[in-house]
């Protein structure tokens, strides 16, 4: 008897049978494959469940995919079939061309290669999505041309600069230089997975810079006189107004680049030598939201998810612009996520959408502010709701009294620490006894980069940079710690990825007693650490001893 998904995902001591249950009991109402109720509850991987498919349809399955070009082969496959289906050639062994392909049930894309493929015989192996796009993207995208080409390109003079200084921004934004300048700088960007495109106007020249992992990165500089063309062609994309220079603008794009859906913010402000734009790139394929995507471990993860579950109460997340707290806000809505809550949040801006959660989105030019907002929701009859800020006094109080009546609240503060999250709701009005009666507990948080799992090696560290972060030598694993020596993964950096580093302060009988006697930040610390607290850098300490990140990434956050 054949066995099913979950079946083997239980045998293979990836999940519990009673995961199992639960999430069978989940397919049964949302109708969705088992296997994606399963990556959704982030009790297994993706590569997880794609093992237990490669074993369940007797397939080879490659983590990661070795590309050999064999272009008179793979050329015989049309593009638009590789891109739509993403199921990718990438290896001729003498008559036999291998597959990549992330769904083994679906027979439609794979019966099509056969045909275009004909007097070769085809081999079909299981590989994760991300990596069949990034072969795609590499290999197969014609319009992903590197910078350095494309400026060749441009220096040859596709369009002579004589007749840039005649043309009007309209129409200079529709020459076709142009728009495969901006095409190539968004489409670079995706592929250098940054978060944010800056382009920068100075006296006598232009600079593009991408955020790569929280650092800005100079990719290019395009000629000073393409300037208003690629500024014109950006607001004719996110709609715009392009005769307006004089004054701040925000758009929107939505595009779908390298098989990935892109959800661009954009935001232009009038500068010294022209128009600044910033582009903040949300990826919407890619990004999966869970706890387990959060990757906290040990007891803190314990005492968070059990804090979520709480029928009642405020939950606050806190760190600096940047710092990962609506990644962390989505993970548990994630977790929560279920038919028999009602799941209300107030957003500037709504960044992601999730399917069984209402998202409000924020308006204060027609006086929809968070306040306005909070207040409406809780005439929608929500079990959940969260606030994307706390930033007046009104909307902390309406968040307080939304928690008084029977509804777990979450939203943010800008502070720099969890104990220091007490003094600013304080100051913004609220009384300590409405902070000891409503709150359960204060998440701060920082993002480090991670090092580079390609050029990962062990060193031996001197005694300053084991005092920097007060690990002691008995402390490290085989004596060593690690970092990333710089390759083509990591654009040379040795980091390549975020992770979050945490602090939770729980709002236990001793640290509600200091805020009743109106102590300051550093002795309500000070109690906290007396009561097993431990915070941001201790826990970074230890990410840097198990070799996930390095000394100085976490004393440049915290």
């Amino acid at each position: 008897m054949k066995r099913s998904l979950g079946q083997i995902l239980v045998e293979d001591g990836i999940i519990s049978e009673k995961e199992l249950s639960e999430s069978l009991k989940a397919q049964s109402k949302s109708h969705l494959p088992l296997g994606q109720i399963i990556l959704k509850k982030g009790i297994a991987s993706e590569i997880d469940i794609l093992r237990a498919l490669s074993k369940l349809h007797n397939i080879d399955f490659v983590e990661k995919i070795e590309f050999e070009n064999h272009e008179e082969v793979y050329n015989l496959i049309p593009l638009k079939l590789i891109q739509k289906s993403k199921i990718v050639p990438f290896k001729v062994i003498g008559n036999v061309v291998l597959i990549a392909i992330t769904d083994p049930t679906d027979l439609h894309p794979m019966d099509d290669i056969r045909i275009f493929l004909k007097g070769y015989e085809t081999q079909f192996i299981l590989a994760p999505e991300p990596e069949i796009i990034r072969i795609i993207h590499t290999h197969f995208d014609k319009t992903a041309a590197s910078t350095k080409q494309m400026m060749d390109e441009m220096s040859e003079g596709e369009l002579g600069f004589e007749d840039l200084e005649n043309e009007g921004e309209l129409d200079l934004s529709n020459e076709a230089p142009i728009i495969k300048m901006v095409n190539v700088i968004l489409s670079q960007a995706v592929t250098a997975r940054a978060s944010d495109i800056h382009i920068e106007p100075f006296e006598k020249s232009l600079v593009v810079r991408y955020r790569v992992d929280g650092i800005l990165h100079k990719v290019l500089s395009p000629p000073k006189a393409y300037q208003a063309g690629i500024v014109s062609r950006i607001k004719i994309m996110s709609n715009l107004n392009i005769a307006e220079n004089r004054l701040p603008q925000d758009g929107r794009i939505k595009l779908r680049l390298a098989g990935k859906d892109i959800d661009i913010r954009v935001s232009t402000i009038p500068c010294q030598f022209g128009e600044r734009v910033v582009m903040r790139l949300l990826n919407k394929t890619d990004q999966k939201y869970s706890l387990a995507t959060m990757k906290i471990k040990g007891e803190l993860y314990e005492t968070f998810k059990r804090l979520i579950y709480q029928p009642h109460g405020i939950i606050l997340v806190t760190g600096p612009t940047g710092s990962g707290k609506s990644t962390t806000l989505y993970s548990a809505l994630s977790e929560l996520n279920t038919p028999e809550r009602n799941i209300i949040t107030c957003e500037d801006p709504v960044e992601y959408q999730f399917d069984g959660i209402s998202q409000m989105q924020m308006q204060e030019k027609i006086g929809l502010t968070f306040a306005t907002g909070l207040r409406a929701i809780l005439r929608q009859d929500p079990d959940v709701v969260m606030v994307g800020e706390i930033r007046d006094e009104e909307t902390a109080r309406i968040a307080i009294q939304a928690s008084l009546t029977g509804h777990l609240v979450f939203s943010t503060l800008h502070t720099n620490d969890a104990a220091s999250a007490v003094t600013r709701l304080v100051d913004m009005g609220i009384e300590p006894y409405l902070i000891t009666s409503t709150v359960l507990g204060f998440l701060a948080q920082r993002l480090v980069r991670v090092i580079c799992p390609n050029c990962k090696k062990p060193y031996s560290p001197n005694e300053k940079e084991l005092a920097s972060l007060g690990i002691q030598p008995h402390e490290l694993i085989d004596g060593v710690l690690y970092r990333g020596e710089g390759c083509s993964n990591c654009m040379g950096t040795g980091y390549k990825g975020r992770m979050g580093i945490y602090e939770l302060l729980v709002l236990n009988s001793q640290v509600k007693a200091e805020i009743l006697k109106g102590s300051d930040a550093n002795r309500i610390l000070e109690v906290a650490l007396q009561t097993g607290f431990q915070t941001m850098r201790q826990y970074g300490k230890q990410k840097v001893i198990e070799g996930d990140t390095t000394p100085d990434e976490v004393l440049r956050v915290c």
